[in-house]
């Protein structure tokens, strides 16, 4: 059963936007219109970072207004450095911005949106990779 709430990756947003005719971006625009798109601050600083223009910036300002948005609490903080400190002590170690990502989707009881495989390693999170 396809899960009822995505939080798409930087990577997914990325093909989405440049208009790539990818596994994932197909998979992000189906879920636009089928599922609820939840976002976040680390996915949206991630964008705007490599945004090249203003017309860019107004894309993704847009977008994402419509969107609810997942926010960092204490407790998450604590429970992603706790995530952080469970996988690398098991041999995994996961970007700073990619342990807030699945904080947040464990969190919500959101699947991720990516291609990322270290994903894969954080227990008990729900990854979509392709389409649903």
């Amino acid at each position: 059963m396809p899960p009822n709430r995505i939080l798409p990756d930087t990577c997914a947003w990325i093909d989405f936007f440049r208009g790539r005719q990818t596994p994932l971006a197909e998979a992000l625009g189906d879920s636009l219109m089928r599922v609820e798109v939840v976002t976040c601050g680390v996915v949206l600083y991630e964008l705007l970072q490599g945004i090249k223009n203003q017309s860019e910036e107004v894309l993704v300002q847009n977008a994402f207004q419509a969107l609810s948005h997942l926010e960092m609490t204490r407790e998450l903080w604590i429970n992603a450095g706790q995530l952080s400190a469970q996988l690398r002590s098991s041999g995994n170690t996961l970007p700073f911005s990619d342990i807030m990502i699945a904080a947040i989707a464990l969190d919500s009881g959101s699947a991720i949106l990516t291609i990322d495989r270290h994903f894969e390693a954080v227990p008990g999170l729900t990854i979509v990779s392709g389409s649903l």
